[in-house]
C-alpha cells in the first residue's frame, strides 16, 4: 500500500498580495475604543494566537491541519485558538469542501496597531 503525500492546499480565502492603501480610522479613543482594544489584546493574550498570526502572516492561508501540525498542541485545542481570534475578527476562514482555510484580516490587525499606537 502506498503512502499518499499530503498535497499542498492554499485555500482562498485571502486578499490579494498587493499592497492595500491606508485605512483611515475614526473613533480611536473613548470607552468603545477601549473595549474594542481590550477585546483585541485578549484575542493575542496567548502565546500559541501569536505564533498563529506570525505563521499566517507568512503563508497567505492554511488550513486547521498546516496549523495543528506546526504547533505542539491537540488538534481542539487549536480549533479553540482559531475560534478566539475569529471572533475577535483577527482571521476570517472559507470552506472548501471538508477544509477551513483560514487567514489573516489585514484591516482588523491595522485597527488592533492603530488603537495600540495611541496608548
Amino acid at each position: 500500500m502506498a503512502i499518499r503525500k499530503p498535497r499542498e492546499y492554499d485555500p482562498p480565502c485571502c486578499p490579494p498580495a498587493e499592497p492595500q492603501p491606508p485605512v483611515v480610522f475614526d473613533g480611536l479613543e473613548g470607552p468603545e475604543a477601549d473595549e474594542e482594544l481590550a477585546k483585541l489584546a485578549k484575542a493575542i493574550g496567548h502565546p500559541a494566537r501569536v505564533q498563529i498570526l506570525r505563521m499566517l502572516s507568512r503563508k497567505e492561508a492554511r488550513v486547521c491541519s498546516q496549523i495543528v501540525g506546526e504547533l505542539p498542541l491537540a488538534q481542539s485545542t487549536v480549533s479553540e485558538h482559531l475560534r478566539i481570534l475569529k471572533d475577535a475578527g483577527l482571521i476570517r476562514s472559507s470552506q472548501d469542501g471538508p477544509r477551513i482555510g483560514y487567514c489573516i484580516n489585514y484591516e482588523r490587525l491595522r485597527k488592533l496597531k492603530a488603537l495600540v499606537a495611541i496608548i
